[in-house]
């Protein structure tokens, strides 16, 4: 028969022929038929099959060695001996080799033949050993899922006990070796099938044997923490994960957690390799163990991992967001890492670019689960930018593509942000330096945020950017010194030279910091720029002051370039030497020269008309809210702040406000505002502070000629305009009540010019025999009186003035927040060039409506790119617009300090930047050698540095090379503090351990 059947599938004949024979060879195995004949039909039908030239041939093996072992199985369960087995196996067959996926198939049917055959259990314990040496060679998945399939069907086949052990942890470790290079669909199919059904094999077996579960997650932690650059595990291994018994979640994280001995860079390795399983497309719950993985360390303060991973995989992560198959774990996750990442913006602002382009194809792509994604997703992002607020560049078009989409409460942002939050934000929860990267396409510098010193980096900032000021500093000769002025302008060089992205400035914190700030935490960044502009005066005064009872030293060389700039340049604009330098014949600092004018205080008694004068320096002017500006608003009242205005006042180089010039803020204060035009503006607060005042009632001026409390008229006035006018808004008023001080939300419109009235000289104004009460007294009213008599009101010009920079304040009380700074150079020829004139004015400063006009009549206005935002150690272009629009958008976000530069005024003398060879320098001045020397030096550390991170993430290290951390005292940042990174708002939670950044 065997001779038959061979013969008839190698002939010629046609099909139909060649089927009906078979038909009939198949017949005849219901006969007797004699062992020989069986077993030569077996060893043909077995060739047949796995070495048939074609599909017939091998479906006629198939056919035919069924219908022979269904009728005589005896004998065929001797053919199918041990031998036989083991020879298939370790020896292949013919040309086949024994890892052709066409043995397993032969095996598996064979197995099918003998099902209830006892035959199967004597085979089982070849089997076992078997399949358990062949997952120890690393078979190709569908090898794999072949084995799996036969073990699936006959489970005695399976190892036992420590084989079984054993089996399990090889079978794991061989889906980490599992690869698809595949790029069709199909063959991408194919491949995720073939990886589930080796995982329901192990699922099986875990639960049939219990005792094979917790080797075989060990193993998979083993894979996964590798630190082995040259080995990287397979995704497939998340196919798993779905099979372990969510029961066993706490138990086995708090045991990885806990475990000294497992490195925080496996920890590390194996966190991350668990994010990206997320990219496995059929497997569930591997977002619930990425979650509890992150809470487990969190719980047990491993935060530096925590910061490390989110760093590293954040973008990762949201790029999932793309492929719908795999995009709601993305978000589950996504969501728990931005929100849990509270102590600093970093993590968030990596993905922030991605946002628009995700909302614009959710929106578009039609899919029906795509729009319930959206409203998550928009959730999310408002929750994030409510906790970093103070970031407008960035959130504008944001805001604009999810315009349409429903905005969570307050009171749900803080619930979501409180339930995330990591559960201990202790002193060693602090992320490092930023990483290594060049400058941003500004080419400014930004300042590392050192722990809560967001508003110093924002004064520093404006200071730069005050061109002529920043000029003047360079061109100082500060070699060897260690003043406060040389560390500013040392720091001035690496804001300018540096490459860097950002500079940490921890050298002049320490030496400008008052000593009344506690270290770390938030402070007033107009009373730290009012402290450091007067320790920087009084430190020049008392080095003239020394130098004048000292020989004076020679200068160690002497250059012809040097002789030729003190030739040609004014005294007023001489560099700084530790001998005094005058100014103009007037002795002044440079404080004084660049910020310093001079505010008159004269006082008449309404009873005896005498008069009293006063002049007094001034280095910014303190600028109240008026009330009677918010009684005026009219329809808009509804728009203001349910702050109730008292009568303030301005008070000059004061520290902080007083409790009788305050603004009181309700306790019903809303955080959201509808977006409106402002109704105030800076001139109606300047014209405020200058308006005369009648001192009455429990007011009333001591006259010293009448003897007694008289009605007197008290007038401020300008009579010396600083190059650098600094302007600060008295937002911050003290609540008796409650005894807080709470903030000012009020928008206020900011000119890009505006006028300064000035009084001018030459007027004769008689004077009593005694001074004026002190500036910061308590003042019941401020009137315009109904006459001006002469004597009280002069004649006055108005200076005027171009916006140089703007710190903001995101955030709802001084304690707490955020300091940015917009800033832009600008120097004293850059706005317009006005003509003065000598009529009395009504009003003293112009009107935005009036600004814009004169903006409209030529004047010199700057590109949109000439505006810089400056938020710690991020620097981007921005414009004007997005400055005077930002309290409107970002209702927490207010403008708190502003400088105007002074602009040229025909007929009137200037005060130039520093002059090389008889002319104004356009530039920078060059760089001293000491200053040179440093940047040089600090540049090659960057290099180096850039070369170690390179290596370092070669090496796959990542528990060391995304940070490092600062040395010195502000190490260890309190609870939610800006952090190294910078940036964040996050004012106004009470809840959180009070964020303040």
């Amino acid at each position: 028969m065997d001779k038959i059947l061979e013969a008839l599938v190698s002939s010629s004949h046609p099909l139909t022929v060649k089927r009906a024979i078979v038909k009939k060879v198949m017949e005849a195995a219901e006969k007797e038929v004699t062992e020989e004949q069986c077993q030569a039909l077996y060893h043909l039908t077995t060739r047949l099959i796995l070495q048939g030239e074609d599909a017939f041939q091998r479906q006629v093996g198939l056919q035919v060695q069924e219908a022979y072992a269904r009728y005589h199985r005896d004998e065929f369960a001797r053919f199918f001996s041990k031998e036989f087995v083991l020879g298939l196996l370790q020896q292949g067959y013919g040309s086949l080799d024994c890892r052709d996926p066409a043995i397993l198939d032969f095996l598996h049917s064979s197995l099918r033949l003998l099902i209830s055959c006892p035959a199967v259990l004597e085979l089982a314990p070849l089997l076992q050993t078997e399949v358990l040496r062949i997952i120890c060679e690393r078979p190709e998945p569908a090898t794999c899922a072949k084995l799996a399939t036969i073990l699936t069907d006959f489970p005695q086949c399976v190892p036992r006990e420590k084989a079984g052990v054993l089996f399990c942890q090889q079978l794991v470790r061989t889906f980490a070796y599992f690869n698809c290079p595949a790029t069709e669909e199909r063959e991408l199919r194919e491949y995720v099938t073939q990886v589930t059904r080796v995982s329901v094999l192990l699922q099986g077996i875990w639960k049939a044997e219990p005792a094979t579960l917790l080797p075989s997650l060990q193993e998979v932690f083993a894979i996964i923490s590798s630190t082995d650059p040259s080995f990287e595990p397979s995704i497939a291994l998340a196919s798993l994960v779905q099979h372990i018994p969510l029961q066993m979640i706490t138990v086995l994280i708090k045991s990885l957690t806990t475990d000294q001995n497992v490195k925080d860079a496996s920890m590390t390795q194996a966190l991350c390799r668990m994010i990206d399983w997320l990219s496995w497309p059929l497997a569930n719950h591997v977002d619930t163990w990425v979650i509890a993985l992150l809470k487990g360390l969190a719980a047990v303060q491993k935060f530096t991992i925590l910061i490390d991973v989110t760093l590293l995989k954040i973008e990762q992560v949201f790029n999932r967001l793309w492929y719908p198959i795999v995009r709601q774990g993305a978000l589950v996750v996504l969501s728990h890492m931005l929100l849990s990442f509270q102590h600093s913006p970093e993590a968030f602002h990596l993905v922030v670019p991605q946002i628009v382009p995700l909302v614009k194809s959710l929106k578009n792509d039609g899919l029906p689960n795509s729009k319930t994604f959206l409203l998550q997703f928009a959730e999310l992002v408002h929750c994030m930018m409510y906790q970093y607020s103070g970031f407008p560049d960035l959130y504008d078009s944001i805001l604009e593509s999810i315009k349409e989409l429903p905005k969570p409460n307050e009171e749900k942002i803080k619930f979501f942000l409180n339930q995330s939050a990591w559960t201990s934000q202790s002193n060693s929860f602090a992320s490092g330096l930023l990483k290594i990267t060049g400058k941003s396409e500004t080419g400014k510098t930004g300042l590392v945020n050192l722990g809560n010193t967001c508003y110093m980096n924002s004064i520093i900032q404006i200071l730069f950017m005050a061109t002529d000021f920043r000029r003047h500093v360079m061109s100082l000769h500060l070699n060897g010194s260690n003043t406060l002025m040389k560390k500013l302008q040392l720091l001035f060089a690496f804001l300018a030279h540096t490459q860097r992205a950002a500079y940490s400035p921890r050298s002049f914190l320490e030496g400008s910091r008052p000593p009344w700030f506690t270290a770390g935490s938030q402070q007033d960044c107009s009373e730290y720029l009012r402290f450091l502009l007067d320790r920087l005066h009084e430190e020049e005064k008392t080095l003239s002051a020394f130098q004048v009872t000292s020989p004076k030293p020679e200068p160690a060389t002497t250059s012809a370039e040097t002789l030729n700039n003190a030739a040609s340049q004014p005294v007023a604009d001489m560099p700084l030497h530790p001998e005094p330098v005058a100014a103009k014949g007037d002795g002044r600092t440079l404080v004084e020269r660049m910020f310093g004018g001079r505010l008159s205080t004269a006082i008449r008694c309404l009873q005896c008309h005498s008069l009293s004068e006063k002049e007094e320096p001034f280095t910014d002017l303190s600028l109240a809210f008026c009330p009677s500006m918010s009684k005026c608003h009219g329809p808009n009242d509804e728009h203001k702040s349910s702050s109730s205005v008292g009568p303030c006042q301005g008070a000059v180089n004061g520290g902080s406000e007083s409790s009788e010039g305050s603004v009181k803020e309700g306790a019903g204060t809303r955080m959201e505002r509808p977006v409106v035009e402002p109704t105030l503006s800076v001139p109606d607060l300047v014209d405020y502070f200058l308006a005369p005042e009648i001192l009455e009632n429990e007011n009333c001026y001591f006259c010293e000629r009448c003897a007694s409390l008289q009605r007197a008229e008290k007038v401020m006035q300008v009579v010396a305009a600083p190059e650098y006018l600094i302007l600060t808004l008295l937002r911050f008023s003290y609540d008796a009540t409650c005894h807080v001080r709470r903030k000012i939300l009020d928008n206020v419109g900011i000119p890009l010019h505006m006028s300064l009235p000035l009084r001018q000289h030459g007027i004769s104004v008689t004077s009593s025999s005694s001074d004026s009460p002190e500036s910061g007294e308590n003042l019941a009213k401020k009137l315009k009186p109904s006459q001006k008599e002469d004597g009280m009101t002069e004649n006055r010009t108005n200076m005027p003035y171009v916006l140089s920079s703007v710190v903001v304040h995101s955030g709802m009380s001084s304690e707490s927040g955020h300091y940015y700074s917009y800033g832009r150079n600008v120097s004293n020829t850059d706005g317009y060039v006005v003509h003065p004139s000598s009529k009395s004015l009504e009003s003293s400063s112009l009107s935005e409506s009036s600004t814009a006009s004169q903006e409209e009549m030529g004047c010199a206005d700057h590109k949109s790119t000439d505006w810089f935002l400056f938020n710690d150690s991020r620097v981007t272009f921005t414009n004007s617009e997005s400055l005077r629009n930002v309290t409107g958008r970002f209702p927490k976000d207010t403008a708190y300090v502003l400088i105007y530069r002074k602009q040229e005024v025909s007929g009137q003398p200037s005060n130039p930047g520093p002059v090389v060879n008889g002319s104004r320098l356009s530039g920078e001045p060059p760089l001293q050698k000491e200053l040179m020397d440093a940047i040089t030096k600090d540049n090659k550390l960057f290099l180096q540095e850039q070369e170690l991170n390179a290596r370092a993430r070669a090496l796959q290290a990542t528990s060391a090379s995304c940070s490092f951390r600062p040395n010195g005292s502000d190490d260890n940042e309190p609870p939610g503090s800006c952090g190294p990174s910078g940036g964040g708002g996050g004012g106004g939670f009470n809840t959180i351990s009070r964020l303040v950044f």
